[in-house]
């Protein structure tokens, strides 16, 4: 599915996230924004992507919470464990942009995926454009297969 299909998610699951398939160091699955920004932090990226990058996460800070700000503990891995973000299908405007992330990490051979699930996990946070939950178990970090990208 490409992200220009992001009208066909609001019919086939209510939430949307982009993550790595592969656990990180801290045994959670790292999201498109913190793979991308790892990037940035170990010098990976090209002039291009660095301009990108901090244009679209300016954009993004601008267009909605960080629930970090309104919630200090919601990404706080003793209290809530493998907490992770969701995009709410109101947000079509927010996971179209995701594009030019995935563009980065597919230059860089790092593989991101794309899932979709009508429950994801105990809601921890919630606005008018995401959900950050804490996941249920399970293989990938989702209840439903992921697709493709």
């Amino acid at each position: 599915m490409k992200i220009g299909d992001a009208s066909e998610l609001v019919d086939e699951a209510p939430y949307v996230r982009f993550q790595s398939p592969v656990r990180n160091e801290r045994g959670y699955f790292s999201g498109v924004f913190g793979l991308v920004n790892g990037l940035a932090r170990s010098g990976k990226l090209s002039t291009e992507q660095e301009r990108f990058r901090r244009a679209n996460n300016d954009w993004y800070n601008a267009a909605y919470p960080d629930p970090s700000t309104v919630d200090p503990t919601v990404y706080d891995h003793e209290i809530h464990p493998g907490a992770a973000a969701w995009f709410k299908p109101t947000s079509q405007s927010l996971i179209t942009r995701v594009a030019g992330y995935l563009e980065i990490l597919a230059a860089h051979g790092i593989e991101c995926r794309m899932f979709r699930s009508s429950s994801p996990g105990r809601i921890v946070y919630e606005d008018a454009h995401q959900i950050v939950v804490v996941p249920y178990e399970s293989r990938n970090g989702a209840d439903e297969e992921p697709d493709r990208m």
